[in-house]
């Protein structure tokens, strides 16, 4: 069983008070007794003065922070970093923008990372990591806004209502159970800005979809050139006509290829962890209560959440600054 950390202090402090005996019993000399140890003369005082003063205990190694850290981050600080940690699983990078966006606090990312190290945070929970792929994909960005916008559409379960247990048939027939509500998110993506229409449906089907298309379209402050989906039956022949008829391309991705949706296929996974996960505890099987959570989501993403792919800003000021060089 390996010594514990008094008892290895306890052996320490023995060897010191072995050498200033050496010293005073043996040679009596502290010259040679330091350079019989292989120690400087000034250690051979520190240790004597602290042996004086506090005994045995006096040569235990003792704590090397210093006693005062101006330069130290604040404790305020420390906690906002803790929360967004804890409770977004953001980055250090991610922590960064935030901080300074929000709080006006400028802190490096390192810095960040190193309190978060110290605080025993830093590894995220592993369905957060990064999962290192022997394939990476080159990320692509459209110039314009309009370019072409990603739309993709994701099932979603009531939230906050257990699933229902099945109980053993009596009679040998399985009970008559009310059958669940379905729901499924559209969203669409501008390429070049980020900026997102999300809208909650009872149903997937084509026609749910030229709804959609048709709501997009009017909410976006920029003309659409190009609506880009994969081969989901919601997208097919009455969507694909519905889409040309707007004098719009529409153009398939490869099968099997969901990283050439890789824009949308990414905000659906910010969805789940920053905004499906936050709702834990709040029942809603209703559409209308649903897009009204939806669409408050919807706008924090647009106007207030800083994006990493965009160098911290908002889709909204991605816009305005394309918009005005476009100019």
């Amino acid at each position: 069983m390996p010594p514990s950390l008094d008892q290895k202090l306890d052996r320490q402090a023995q060897h010191r008070l072995a050498v200033l005996r050496h010293a005073e019993e043996v040679t009596g000399n502290v010259a040679q007794t330091c350079r019989y140890y292989g120690i400087s003369r000034q250690t051979f005082y520190k240790w004597l003065r602290r042996y004086q003063d506090e005994g045995i205990t006096g040569l235990r190694d003792r704590s090397s922070a210093p006693h005062h850290c101006p330069n130290a981050t604040h404790a305020d600080i420390v906690n906002k970093i803790v929360y967004l940690r804890r409770n977004y699983h953001f980055g250090p990078v991610k922590i960064q923008m935030y901080l300074k966006r929000y709080h006006d606090v400028t802190i490096t990312s390192s810095a960040v990372y190193n309190i978060l190290v110290r605080l025993g945070l830093n590894r995220l929970p592993a369905s957060q990591r990064y999962q290192r792929r022997e394939k990476r994909y080159k990320r692509y960005e459209k110039q314009l806004p309009g370019n072409r916008v990603q739309i993709d559409v994701k099932f979603i379960e009531p939230v906050g209502i257990p699933t229902p247990a099945r109980k053993a048939p009596v009679t040998g027939q399985l009970p008559k159970q009310r059958r669940r509500a379905r729901y499924y998110q559209f969203t669409a993506i501008d390429d070049c800005t980020r900026l997102r229409v999300l809208r909650i449906y009872p149903r997937g089907d084509q026609k749910t979809a030229i709804e959609f298309l048709d709501y997009v379209l009017q909410r976006l402050p920029f003309r659409v050139e190009v609506i880009q989906t994969d081969n989901g039956a919601e997208f097919q022949t009455s969507f694909h006509w519905h889409v040309l008829d707007k004098g719009i391309a529409h153009t398939y991705i490869k099968p099997a290829s969901p990283h050439l949706n890789g824009k949308v296929e990414r905000s659906h996974r910010i969805d789940a962890e920053e905004f499906y996960r936050m709702l834990d505890g709040v029942v809603i099987d209703d559409t209308g209560v649903f897009n009204d959570k939806l669409q408050e989501w919807e706008d924090y993403y647009n106007y207030h959440r800083p994006h990493g792919s965009l160098d911290g800003q908002t889709p909204y000021e991605r816009l305005k600054q394309k918009t005005q060089t476009r100019v």
